[in-house]
């Protein structure tokens, strides 16, 4: 797992320079540096499903609400109606609101390509960007019934995205700072795939999120799936999309290591400006 984990770096953070359009975001599980534009919005409807043999996380739906303040800010809201299902001596299911995330993501850096023009605009070559998300308690027991994790929780994270041929990668890599009650823990992930027509994408993801400094003798949670999706139009003009992922734990799952053995996205994207900007042109 140490050389994934490695593989994944390299993928993320060397590639990239030597390397824009939207990649990551839903139905993903790592971001890119790409945002709705000026007064536009970006709304995502999901079916999220994450089971192993030992139970299963489902949000029915996940509510993704993305605003954007000038081409560069996005701000965010999202909200899941969960349900956690326990498998086994303790069998058990619950449901409930989960926990609020809020996000600001600002696009710090990006270069244009000098002679590549597509609808009007410049290509981006190369993008960054910072995504702070944080965690919070809704005012219910989702705690108490496992929906929700405790809170609050803050995570910081850099993302980036680039072209390199025909082929178009992102990459996302953070660290969730999670307070006493929950270990702190690091994420990553890298999407590579292809545009075939306009706004008709199809990608690959490697995802890895692994928990660090847990109390001594217990086992540190972790999960890595290699997942393939991607978005389609389902109207002419674009701003409607089927957006969709399915995908695999890539190691063992046990009652004691949170490794899913598959997980899925299924839903409807929004698009107020029927793209989202990866540029200020």
């Amino acid at each position: 797992m140490k050389t994934l984990t490695a593989v994944m770096k390299v993928a993320a953070f060397i590639l990239f320079p030597a390397l824009a359009l939207a990649q990551g975001g839903p139905p993903f599980r790592s971001d890119d540096p790409d945002t709705p534009g000026n007064h536009h919005w970006e709304i995502n409807l999901g079916f999220i499903g994450e089971r192993s043999p030992f139970g299963g996380f489902y949000s029915t739906p996940d509510i993704d609400i993305n605003y954007g303040v000038g081409n560069r800010l996005q701000l965010k809201y999202e909200l899941p109606l969960g349900i956690e299902e326990m498998r086994g001596v303790s069998s058990h299911v619950a449901a409930g609101l989960g926990d609020s995330l809020l996000g600001a993501k600002y696009r710090f850096y990006q270069r244009h390509s000098k002679t590549r023009v597509k609808d009007g605009e410049r290509v981006v070559k190369f993008s960054l960007s910072t995504y702070p998300q944080l965690l919070l308690n809704n005012p219910t027991r989702a705690v108490a019934r496992g929906i929700a994790e405790p809170a609050p929780q803050l995570l910081l994270p850099l993302e980036a995205n680039a072209n390199y041929g025909w082929i178009r990668i992102s990459g996302e890599m953070g660290y969730w700072i999670a307070g006493k009650n929950v270990p702190d823990s690091w994420i990553q992930g890298v999407v590579a795939g292809h545009e075939f027509r306009k706004d008709t994408e199809l990608y690959l993801e490697l995802y890895d999120l692994r928990e660090v400094r847990v109390a001594p003798g217990t086992q540190k949670l972790a999960e890595t799936t290699l997942g393939l999706g991607g978005r389609i139009p389902i109207v002419k003009s674009h701003w409607l999309r089927l957006i969709g992922m399915g995908g695999r734990g890539l190691a063992v799952a046990t009652p004691s290591n949170g490794q899913p053995g598959w997980i899925a996205y299924v839903g409807i994207q929004f698009l107020s400006d029927k793209r989202r900007r990866h540029g200020d042109e």
